[in-house]
């Protein structure tokens, strides 16, 4: 019995030892991951939502309204846009925002969903803009912005997808396994660890010249480190709503929203995006008035890695 006793207080010395190093490695890496100061912006503006403050930028002083709206992963903000927002600011009233959980806007520790975005997209056009608004979105967050248009029209008028989600991938609901491993990500400090690999340096970098970029020459330390400082900012709150993410929590079917819209619907494929042509076949299958276009040599961030290419099309559209 003593024996037993005395592995059990060794054990759980182990364990406190190990819990109280990974603790401060965390700490260490909340604070380093900050120190370029990479998204620091003037004339940034927030704006008080129900859920926290949200960041955002204008820029422009004339002609109408365009929404930038950014993709879903760790490190994701506004930064995503900021290869053309100038540019389109010449001609329209641009607004940039940081979605709820991500970049300079705050983190709360809920469980995030399609309508929790819906809703702010809802609002801040409401509040914010105050008239109807174009919207450009990004990856998965193009199932936001047409989850809003379905929930309140009124705000908004065209909507230009760039490499929307599948039909199939956002009706996969939440399994045991999926509410386990958010469970994990979301423990206090074995849970931030595992943020920490997916968000590190390394793993944004990999991310970009294998699956964001076609062009891995195309990626610039700068780009890396802004995504790796924004995947950071908030502390450990950062994690949740990667949590919710790789939870499938927000996942919903847009399937009768992209049906029964009458927005004027545009949506824009890198060329070498994986399933980019199948995906936008989907859409134009449940509403043919949607139209489409491919920017050559890019994928999953065209704006990014193409500018110049993008801005054509958005020319065209609006």
């Amino acid at each position: 019995m003593k024996k037993n006793g005395h592995r059990l207080l060794t054990l759980a010395a182990l364990v406190g030892t190990a819990a109280g190093v990974i603790h401060i490695a965390n700490r260490f890496i909340d604070a380093t991951s900050q120190l370029k100061d990479m998204l620091e912006q003037p004339h940034s503006k927030t704006y008080g939502w129900r859920f926290g403050k949200i960041f955002y930028t204008k820029q422009g002083h004339g002609g109408t309204p365009i929404l930038l709206i950014h993709d879903i992963m760790p490190g994701a903000s506004g930064y995503e846009w900021n290869a053309i927002e100038k540019q389109l600011a010449t001609e329209h009233t641009v607004y940039t925002i940081d979605l709820l959980g991500c970049g300079r806007s705050e983190k709360p520790d809920i469980t995030y969903t399609n309508f929790v975005f819906a809703q702010l997209l809802c609002d801040f056009a409401k509040n914010v803009i105050r008239e109807e608004t174009d919207v450009i979105a990004s990856g998965f967050s193009g199932s936001f912005a047409i989850m809003a248009y379905r929930n309140n029209s009124d705000h908004f008028r065209k909507i230009m997808l760039v490499n929307p989600p599948s039909f199939s991938s956002l009706k996969q609901a939440p399994c045991k396994d999926n509410k386990l491993f958010k469970y994990f990500i979301e423990l206090p400090i074995f849970g931030t660890l595992i943020y920490h690999m997916v968000a590190s340096r390394e793993s944004i970098s990999s991310l970009f010249m294998e699956k964001l970029f076609y062009n891995p020459f195309h990626v610039t330390d700068t780009l890396v480190d802004t995504y790796y400082e924004s995947a950071h900012k908030g502390g450990s709150n950062a994690k949740y709503l990667y949590s919710s993410y790789i939870g499938k929590y927000l996942n919903i079917s847009i399937n009768n929203a992209v049906e029964s819209s009458n927005a004027c619907i545009y949506i824009i494929s890198g060329e070498k995006e994986a399933s980019a042509s199948l995906i936008a076949e989907e859409y134009q299958k449940l509403n043919s008035s949607i139209e489409t276009a491919v920017i050559p040599e890019t994928r999953h961030l065209p704006h990014l890695e193409d500018p110049e290419h993008f801005l054509e099309q958005v020319a065209i559209f609006l």
